[in-house]
């Protein structure tokens, strides 16, 4: 069935659908209000459609839905279908951070205070998320300090112990393990300390302060002077910690900045009207803020223990309300998500995007001199080939075939003299026209680089064909005809391994012991690999069909049922009847009729 013809069978109602590429893979998972309307706008000719969109689509071959009773339930399930399946064209929050809580164990009957950074459904009460661990060490130190809260893992029940541990001698903990002090006392330590986790320090310290005056007045200096310590301390912390509301709210302040395909979303913790914690989420080859500011919501509070009650947002996003009406379902009680256009909420919101901004400018600065921190390979590369630009990205090409069949072409990527494999691209050749090594590398070279152009992405450094100069000036050719005659390209030719540059008809002998030699000869080598090993698995495919076809009562239908089930011709051909009738569309009558089959025909 057409996709098109599939799309008008599809219902009017909120699900989640899938896109497939050819190989059945999951390439990219959406949420729909109208599955009908949203999968279809997909197959429309739109001049305003992405770039990123329209490679997506020429990679659709099939896709499946699941219809959903709302809205939320598709935000949900988009979620955890994307955590599932990772697939390649959705915006991913890749942040392997684990960052620490503050965990109190009130259902403990003397309760503990520490860091963890594991948050469960036990009964404790979670303080945090802190991007800052010092901060976490600085509150922890000073709660067990001005309180002696037990550090140990004793399980303290009505049976006590007979010895207290060395943190009782040494005036660190008021030792209920022997009852040194009473559950009720010992709650109300844990009570203060809880007040200075929620940000309300302050009815602290007022209360700490009356108590510093009362034991003055009784002429109790001693005591006095330890309250006096106390505030001290609960001071020296909290001050660190910048007051950007007089109003005690919860909230986290979003902001982005974009320069080229990277994007830095800004994250702001306030907690009681302290900004006590910020992170940055670098999103590499993303184009869209509202898209990627979208997906980060999802993903973020997807994950976060902790929810707060308003998150302020820069710019406005098509899903603000389901989105809101989410986090208000998980949270439990109500959830605001406001873009505030005046006031202190706005300049909050200013305050996070020149934290982005500045970020951002940080992030791309360090890839930079990254890139200045050149290999030898590169750097001699430039000076013996006299290029204009030192050649820290290299893309590499090399064309693939047997007689003309399953024609092939493979891209590899070298940075700083290393490969970088996640940038490695392969191409089905279709110019038809058989043993043509000019027309492949020319077909290829356009088909690379017009995405660039559309994309408004980067060129690399260097372009290196696998070839001598007939090669290299269809490349050449092709370059210039985009409009890009002053990229860096050369050619190197095997037999005597010369590179050939554009506009110079004497090739280039490197050093045979140069660093610059050995790095295009790995550059060059890496591709053919790439493309041998490409070719290799489509001719095998391809002759594994036409094995298949052959098989008395097996057609395209049955023939892909059985690869899908077994994976590969090798698994077919070791596969007993009754495992052959296993697979959907194979009888037993068939199944008996493949294995003779492959009993006469095939050796095992």
């Amino acid at each position: 069935m057409k996709l098109k013809e599939k799309v008008k069978n599809l219902p009017k109602e909120p699900g989640v659908y899938l896109m497939k590429d050819n190989l059945g893979k999951i390439i990219y998972v959406g949420k729909a209000k109208s599955l009908k309307n949203r999968v279809g706008s997909y197959f429309q000719r739109s001049k305003h459609q992405r770039f990123k969109t329209k490679v997506l689509v020429e990679n659709i071959i099939d896709f499946d839905y699941i219809i959903t009773d709302t809205e939320v339930e598709a935000l949900i399930l988009e979620n955890n279908l994307i955590k599932k399946y990772h697939p390649k064209y959705n915006i991913q929050l890749k942040d392997d951070k684990t960052y620490p809580y503050i965990k109190v164990t009130l259902d403990e009957v003397y309760p503990r205070i520490f860091k963890t950074r594991i948050v469960k459904s036990d009964g404790a009460r979670y303080f945090g998320p802190y991007t800052d661990a010092k901060a976490v060490n600085d509150i922890l130190e000073l709660l067990h300090d001005m309180f002696k809260l037990r550090t140990c893992k004793r399980s303290l029940t009505e049976k006590k112990e007979k010895r207290a541990c060395l943190n009782f001698h040494i005036k660190k903990c008021v030792a209920p393990c022997i009852n040194e002090i009473s559950v009720e006392e010992y709650n109300r330590l844990i009570e203060k300390s809880i007040m200075i986790l929620e940000g309300k320090e302050g009815n602290l310290v007022k209360e700490l302060e009356s108590q510093m005056e009362k034991a003055a007045a009784d002429l109790n200096f001693e005591a006095a002077a330890k309250l006096r310590d106390q505030i001290r301390a609960i001071d020296k912390v909290t001050q660190k910690q910048k007051i950007v509301s007089d109003k005690l709210i919860n909230q986290d302040i979003i902001a982005l900045a974009q320069a080229d395909n990277d994007i830095c979303v800004q994250l702001l913790i306030v907690r009681s009207g302290r900004l006590i914690g910020k992170e940055d989420f670098i999103f590499k080859e993303s184009d869209d803020l509202k898209e990627t500011l979208t997906a980060f919501l999802q993903q973020y509070y997807d994950n976060a223990y902790y929810i707060p009650e308003e998150i302020l947002l820069e710019i406005e996003i098509e899903d603000l309300e389901l989105i809101n009406q989410w986090l208000t379902e998980r949270k439990g009680s109500k959830v605001e998500l406001k873009v505030p256009k005046i006031g202190e909420k706005k300049e909050l919101v200013q305050m996070a995007y020149r934290n982005a901004r500045y970020n951002l400018k940080e992030y791309r600065f360090k890839q930079k001199f990254q890139s200045l921190k050149a290999s030898t390979g590169v750097v001699e590369l430039q000076e013996y080939l006299g290029l204009e630009e030192m050649p820290y990205r290299i893309e590499g090409f090399d064309i693939s075939h047997v007689q003309g069949t399953d024609t092939v072409a493979s891209m590899v990527v070298f940075e700083n003299g290393e490969p970088k494999k996640s940038d490695y691209r392969r191409f089905k050749i279709k110019h038809g026209q058989g043993n043509n090594d000019f027309l492949s590398m020319s077909e290829v070279v356009t088909r690379r680089y017009s995405r660039l152009l559309e994309g408004g992405k980067k060129f690399p450094d260097l372009i290196l064909i696998d070839g001598g100069k007939g090669q290299l000036a269809a490349a050449v050719e092709i370059l210039n005809n985009l409009g890009r005659p002053g990229e860096q390209i050369i050619g190197l030719a095997k037999r005597e391994e010369e590179v050939f540059l554009p506009g110079q008809s004497e090739p280039i002998i490197l050093p045979r012991n140069s660093q610059a030699l050995y790095l295009i000869q790995r550059v060059r080598d890496e591709a053919h690999r790439f493309a041998v090993s490409y070719h290799r698995k489509l001719r095998s495919r391809r002759l594994t069909h036409s094995m298949i076809d052959e098989i008395p009562g097996v057609g395209p239908k049955r023939r892909e049922s059985l690869l899908k089930y077994f994976g590969s011709l090798g698994k077919i051909k070791q596969a007993t009847i009754e495992e052959l009738s296993e697979v959907e569309g194979i009888s037993d009558k068939t199944a008996s009729q493949i294995r003779e089959y492959l009993d006469k025909h095939i050796e095992p």
